[in-house]
């Protein structure tokens, strides 16, 4: 039977109906519902219960306004939202390296529920794999004043959230065969600078040994931004900015009042940086939990986690996902890049030398999606990478870079498929065969796609499992030809040597929008 003990209670879980080798355990509760008294405050352990509880199912997602392909949405009402899954080999010899994964979806969507995160196939290659929810928006990353009439209550509430879980891991997994002293921690986008804040925290410290970000997105507020961000939330709400009007506001206030805020910026071409990708959430560097940016940390050679091994991805073509979707402004012209790129401080030999290399008579909206997604991602997560070597951590860099495999006539652009931000993660997962995920991957995927995945899955399972994924770290010296870049193996060479050479020229400090 498969039951499990925990210190909150026993609870049941079910085999995988993909692979009935594999447990699967879902929806357990690594801290109490977070609302109510406990609203905005730092995360408390779950209640415990009596008898078996049945964790069958994803619990409920935290409060966001997204609805997603293939995953639960958000309902007023679903309060017990810090809830982590399990996926275990039924009869593995225990002791197994386990890798927590944190979703991204821009701080304020996005769960653990999501079909490209089903982490079967991972464990069937010997891994214990756990998934989590935190909270998102105003409720995990909200700046709230403080008013001495009670608590002050702390900003990165949604990376306290991963740190209860995380403690969670190491004070449980190895009732589900995991190792708490063989724990890697990954995730993509603003998952991904979760784990680079966790890395820089000195209270994740020894929570976790190895760390995988894909495609880690740029970057951290102040406290002063954050408290104006709350004072246009709180406006938009009809509420005071302090912490009495803050509480007073539903959950669904917020929520709404953060979409219009969004919607404002989306709409206002002179609203600067934001106008661009109107991501109004994120890490605070508090000065408590989070120095400063990670970036910024690790390249003073501080709080670098050198003793966490690391391992980084970014595909190449990462914006092409935002423009599809509708999330970002389009810049058709030249005077709208001319701005982007004054918005941003970015030189005009730096647009000149991506307008260079894009085909002859490439759009210009073409331009910015490959200048921003880079600004935003791909130059972010290498400048992470290159700062951990240089700190004298173990750190390993790949780029996604397949674009044509699957088939072509569901592609992203005009029939091509892109590498695209959030295309790699099925591949890793192994989960190419869920519907909802062909439009990511540009359409069915193919013989050589399933190929791909089976190379990439196995990367992070050697990564989790010893540290090594099959090709040369960083030397600490720059990134050398210490990169892979994963491709079908149908796919065209094409040259990457250069990839990084307009920003090497540009001579641009730390990067931070």
């Amino acid at each position: 039977m498969d039951v499990f003990t925990t210190r909150a209670g026993r609870v049941r879980g079910r085999r995988s109906e993909r692979d009935p080798g594999i447990v699967t355990v879902r929806g357990l509760p690594y801290a109490a519902p977070p609302f109510g008294a406990d609203r905005f405050r730092a995360p408390r352990p779950a209640q415990p219960w009596d008898g078996v509880r049945e964790c069958t199912a994803y619990g409920p997602v935290a409060p966001q306004s997204a609805e997603l392909p293939g995953s639960p949405a958000w309902s007023p009402g679903d309060e017990d939202i810090l809830t982590l899954n399990i996926w275990a080999p039924a009869d593995g010899p225990g002791d197994l390296p386990v890798l927590v994964w944190i979703h991204g979806g821009a701080y304020v969507f996005g769960s653990s529920a999501q079909p490209d995160f089903d982490g079967t196939a991972l464990a069937a290659r010997g891994l214990v794999v756990v998934t989590l929810n935190h909270r998102l928006g105003f409720e995990g990353f909200g700046h709230v004043p403080a008013d001495g009439e009670g608590p002050a209550c702390p900003d990165n509430r949604g990376l306290l959230d991963q740190i209860a879980a995380l403690e969670w891991v190491r004070d449980t997994i190895a009732a589900f065969g995991g190792s708490p002293g063989r724990v890697t921690l990954a995730g993509q986008s603003s998952g991904a600078t979760s784990v680079a804040c966790l890395m820089a925290a000195d209270r994740a410290r020894g929570l976790f040994h190895r760390a995988i970000l894909h495609s880690a997105v740029n970057a951290c507020a102040t406290v002063g931004q954050a408290a104006r961000t709350t004072a246009e939330v709180a406006a938009a709400a009809g509420v005071p900015a302090t912490r009495a009007g803050l509480l007073a506001a539903s959950l669904q206030t917020l929520v709404s009042a953060s979409d219009r805020v969004v919607e404002r910026y989306r709409q206002d071409p002179g609203s600067g940086q934001r106008h661009y990708d109107p991501a109004i959430y994120g890490p605070v560097a508090d000065g408590d939990l989070l120095p400063c940016d990670p970036l910024e940390a690790w390249a003073a050679g501080a709080g670098a986690g050198a003793d966490v091994e690391l391992l980084v991805c970014h595909t190449t073509e990462e914006y092409w996902l935002l423009d599809a979707v509708g999330s970002s402004a389009k810049v058709t012209t030249e005077q709208q890049l001319h701005t982007f790129a004054a918005d941003f401080g970015l030189p005009p030999q730096l647009v000149d030398a991506y307008r260079d290399r894009l085909p002859d008579a490439a759009p210009v909206l073409d331009v910015y999606l490959a200048l921003y997604g880079d600004l935003l991602f791909a130059e972010y997560s290498s400048r992470l990478a290159e700062a951990h070597a240089r700190a004298g951590g173990r750190t390993y860099l790949s780029r996604f870079d397949r674009r044509s495999g699957g088939d072509a006539g569901h592609g992203g652009d005009g029939g091509r498929v892109r590498a695209w931000h959030c295309a790699d993660i099925p591949f890793a997962f192994g989960n190419l065969h869920d519907e909802n995920l062909h439009f990511l991957m540009g359409g069915p995927p193919g013989p050589a796609d399933h190929e791909l995945s089976q190379r990439m899955a196995g990367a992070w399972a050697a990564f989790a499992a010893h540290g090594d994924p099959g090709w040369a770290p960083l030397d600490g010296g720059g990134e050398g030809s210490a990169v892979r870049v994963w491709r079908t193996a149908g796919e065209e060479a094409r040259e990457t040597g250069a990839f990084r050479d307009p920003w090497d020229a540009a001579g641009l400090p730390l990067l931070a929008p």
